[in-house]
């Protein structure tokens, strides 16, 4: 028995798209950081670590592991409503 889907199933389906996309494109942004990080010389390397906006790259790192649960949990979720 398939359940139709509510505006609200759809909407849904959306936002997980559209984090999902962000997510990869904010992984794919750290593999490049780390490839470049291993193209420059030390000194550079140390002088761009101990900058603000590293730090905040940083920050943002550790927020989107916090991130991805949350998703998990959307996810779960939404699969919970589609199966009732």
């Amino acid at each position: 028995m398939s359940v139709e889907e509510t505006p609200a199933d759809e909407q849904g389906k959306l936002a997980y798209t559209i984090i999902q996309s962000l997510l990869d494109g904010h992984e794919k942004l750290g593999d490049l950081l780390v490839l470049m990080a291993h193209a420059i010389d030390e000194d550079t390397l140390k002088a761009l670590a101990g900058t603000m906006q590293w730090e905040a790259y940083l920050d943002s790192k550790r927020e989107l592991e916090q991130t991805k649960a949350r998703i998990d949990e959307f996810i779960t979720r939404l699969k919970a409503h589609e199966n009732a």
